[in-house]
């Protein structure tokens, strides 16, 4: 079944895609020879006859090309290899004299047939924020914690104050400020913080102390009611304390917890420090509490915050508001881990091919299923938002054989005032493919790897 659920995501993210390209080659009148779904042999094609389009099933390239009432139609397929997808054509890659080429339409026309793409992921990744946002709402930068006499509350920052802009970096959502702080670790150097009280801006400059910080070392579900355990580290507090997966935690420190938003909740307001936490669980009906003291993980630098990551609702303008910001989110994200990638601050193991995707999904999609169809699909449309994100902005690269490939070619030709040698061009996108192979072939056995581990 998870297999299932990621063919169907990956093929609507694609096919959404080369729905964009197919689109506006129509609109441009490029001749289109096919459009397929999945990669490989023919499985089953529909062709345009005198009765209409019929479908034919493996159709062999020989039969595709030689057969004369199909010459002058465009053909659907399904091919077998449930990944990808293509809009296929004439004269994209070879040299052809027919004005419905797509080489012989002006490059204008051609460049937004390129765009069209990675545009209709994004416009995918808009509406699935729609439906998660309009249902679950959005996460405000809200403080929902200041330590005792941490930079923030010597600077009079107070818990309700939201967050606008962080050291230069403009701040529409939590997971902003929460991402911007992990690709950018705090230090001793003094930064900037605009947060918004009572409809007034304010503007302090904090300088950070160097801060402690304590695990339990435990995973909940995130959304689910009760609060289950659903991962525990090896050799941290929670395992040597004797919890189990599939505990179900109704009480720390005497605070009743109804689910895992109340627990996420109690750890924002109460942030996990050297003195030891009671835990009171449930396991086969019989409750227990123990007292678990929380390990040292690390020393960093902060500010005294915590910054809300809840999800509330908000109106019909406010949804139109968010989604594009939950789209802008995904996109900068993408950008700025790219940037690490180079960088060298990713290592291999953090990057996740085809095969570890599926297992996200997989893992995403047991771990909510028990919450019934409606959370299974919040939780499948975030990734969906995040992956088609990711397609546009990866498409939009300056790599040959990809969309950002041909659209350089395609700027050189309108400061050159003409276009680059076809013969030319086609040999970079193939030198490009090939790479981008194995690339790929890298990323899956690495994928393999990390689940034999």
């Amino acid at each position: 079944m998870n297999i299932i659920i990621a063919i169907l995501i990956f093929s609507i993210i694609i096919v959404i895609h080369e729905l964009g390209h197919f689109l506006l080659a129509k609109k441009n009148g490029i001749f289109v020879t096919e459009f397929s779904i999945g990669m490989g042999p023919r499985i089953i094609t529909f062709v345009k006859t005198e009765k209409g389009y019929r479908p034919r099933f493996f159709l062999s390239q020989h039969d595709f090309d030689t057969t004369a009432e199909w010459k002058d139609t465009t053909k659907y397929s399904w091919k077998l290899l449930p990944i990808g997808g293509s809009c296929i054509m004439m004269g994209e890659d070879e040299l052809v004299e027919d004005a419905r080429a797509f080489s012989k339409k002006g490059v204008w026309a051609r460049i937004s047939v390129v765009l069209a793409g990675p545009i209709f992921n994004f416009v995918l990744a808009f509406l699935l924020a729609m439906f998660i946002i309009g249902i679950a709402g959005y996460d405000p930068a809200t403080i929902v914690n200041v330590a005792k006499d941490s930079p923030a509350d010597l600077a009079g920052i107070k818990v309700g104050d939201v967050i606008t802009d962080f050291d230069g970096k403009h701040i529409d959502i939590g997971r902003e400020a929460d991402t911007y702080l992990q690709m950018n670790p705090l230090t001793k150097a003094d930064v900037s913080v605009t947060y918004l009280r009572d409809g007034k801006k304010n503007k302090v400059e904090l300088t950070p102390v160097l801060d402690k910080v304590y695990m339990l070392g435990f995973r909940y579900q995130g959304e689910a009611t009760p609060a289950t355990v659903s991962e525990l580290y090896e050799d941290m507090p929670m395992v040597k304390a004797g919890i189990q997966v599939g505990d179900v935690i109704v009480k720390i420190d005497g605070t009743p917890i109804a689910g895992d938003k109340e627990l996420s909740q109690y750890f924002q307001a109460n942030p996990i420090s050297d003195k030891p936490v009671a835990i009171t669980y449930s396991r086969n009906g019989v409750e227990n509490t123990i007292d678990v003291s929380p390990s040292l993980i690390s020393e960093a630098y902060s500010i005294g915050t915590t910054i809300n990551l809840a999800r509330e609702k908000t109106n019909v303008l406010g949804v139109l508001k968010y989604s594009a910001v939950e789209v802008k989110y995904w996109i900068v994200t993408t950008i700025e881990s790219l940037g690490q990638l180079i960088g060298g601050k990713v290592s291999k193991d953090e990057i996740a091919g085809p095969v570890g995707i599926v297992n996200i999904i997989g893992d995403t999609y047991q771990a909510s299923r028990s919450e019934g169809l409606l959370t299974v699909l919040l939780n499948l449309a975030y990734i969906s938002i995040l992956l088609s994100a990711n397609l546009g902005v990866m498409n939009l690269l300056p790599i040959p054989a990809l969309d950002g490939g041909r659209l350089v070619f395609l700027l050189l030709e309108v400061f050159r005032g003409k276009p680059v040698d076809q013969t030319k061009e086609g040999l970079v996108h193939m030198i490009g493919l090939v790479a981008l192979m194995i690339l790929m072939v890298f990323v899956m056995f690495n994928d393999i790897s990390r689940l034999f581990q």
